[in-house]
């Protein structure tokens, strides 16, 4: 195991970058000065654990020290805050700065970051929020927990099928589709905040935020089953939607166009059933998880393999989560595994290695006429 893989002793079913923007100081000349030099701390939380019962395995929220240049995470966490009974099953970082949402067994819970500074450093680390959410008690399992890309909005999706939409942080409801699905799996945002996606039994169904309905079902073809779901910025241009379908031949990721929310194709990528899926925020690549525990990196516009992890983990693959820059990964894993991979730059070829390699066809070419005696 690499310095960028680590384990903690959790078995993780969530994982994201924290918001710079969490690292609050009282000293905002230091903070500016810090922001300016580009040497602020990235941090990575993890969420998960043992459940109920007496495994003596925690519930934990896990907070890790990731280091670029040395592509290492801190062997141990910076934070571990220990949740009782209740397992963090779902969780989601407010990009913000305002904490992060957990999905518990039978209700949702805030935890508010909290940081310590002492001789110029700043420490991170996180606290149970005194913020008691009414509309987010006694609710049953959350199986999908998700904020809008500004913060403004909070969606949750239930086991007994039930889609939310909330204001943030008023918690005024403007969203309760009761039967959106028979389970909601997974919940995503558009850029604009004005749609949402949600998958589970049967299609997909796209809601129209201000109108409180479905606006389009995202239909099935032949014996797929979609798992994940995820906008993707594109340019100028409107934003793509993805989702993870499996068939009977493994994994696919399907896109839509969301002007027409028209099917435009379907990429075959894996054989083993998808069990994670990200998209950077810039929109040029898309990440995969496998049960087999290998997570995959691709190209969003030729949809082609460019990184393949194999044995990332030894477990299922649950989470994967994109570093706000678009340069790193972070992963987790129920074998207790966390782990970050720098996104190495593909290179392109193009013109100029066009001509270096026209070049040296030329020379050899040259080299051999010579040796023949063509030239004297």
């Amino acid at each position: 195991m690499g310095e960028n893989c680590k384990r903690y002793g959790v078995p993780f079913y969530g994982a994201s970058f924290v918001p710079h923007n969490a690292l609050k100081s009282s000293d905002t000349d230091a903070k500016k000065e810090d922001e300016d030099s580009g040497n602020r701390p990235n941090y990575v939380i993890f969420a998960g654990g043992g459940g109920e019962g007496r495994s003596g395995i925690p519930n934990a929220l896990v907070i890790s020290l990731f280091d670029s240049a040395s592509n290492s995470l801190s062997d141990e966490p910076v934070e571990k805050l220990e949740t009782g009974d209740d397992l963090p099953y779902r969780m989601a970082v407010h990009p913000g700065g305002e904490g992060v949402i957990c999905s518990l067994p039978n209700s949702c819970r805030l935890f508010e970051w909290d940081t310590i500074t002492s001789d110029n450093t700043i420490e991170l680390s996180l606290k149970p929020s005194e913020k008691v959410f009414d509309k987010l008690e006694d609710i049953g399992q959350q199986l999908a927990v998700t904020f809008s890309q500004d913060g403004s909005l909070l969606a949750v999706g239930g086991e007994d099928g039930t889609l939310r939409v909330f204001k943030w942080p008023s918690m005024a409801l403007i969203l309760d589709a009761p039967k959106a699905h028979t389970s909601v799996k997974n919940l995503d945002f558009s850029p604009d905040g004005k749609y949402l996606v949600s998958v589970g039994s049967g299609p997909g169904r796209v809601w129209d935020i201000s109108s409180s309905i479905a606006k389009a079902s995202l239909s099935k073809e032949n014996d797929e089953v979609f798992g994940f779901c995820k906008f993707s910025l594109n340019g100028e241009s409107d934003p793509f939607l993805y989702a993870t379908a499996m068939r009977d031949r493994g994994g696919s990721i399907v896109k839509w166009n969301t002007t027409t929310w028209k099917r435009i194709s379907s990429k075959h990528v894996v054989r083993d059933p998808i069990s994670a899926f990200s998209v950077s925020n810039n929109g040029k690549l898309l990440a995969i998880g496998t049960i087999e525990g290998d997570v995959l990196i691709l190209n969003s516009s030729s949809m082609k393999v460019q990184t393949v992890i194999k044995k990332a983990h030894l477990g299922v693959v649950t989470s994967l989560a994109f570093s706000n820059d678009s340069r790193a990964l972070a992963s987790a894993s129920l074998d207790a595994s966390a782990r970050v991979t720098i996104i190495q730059e593909t290179t392109k070829i193009g013109v100029n290695v066009w001509i270096i390699l026209f070049i040296m066809l030329l020379a050899a070419v040259l080299y051999y006429a010579k040796a023949k005696g063509h030239f004297l």
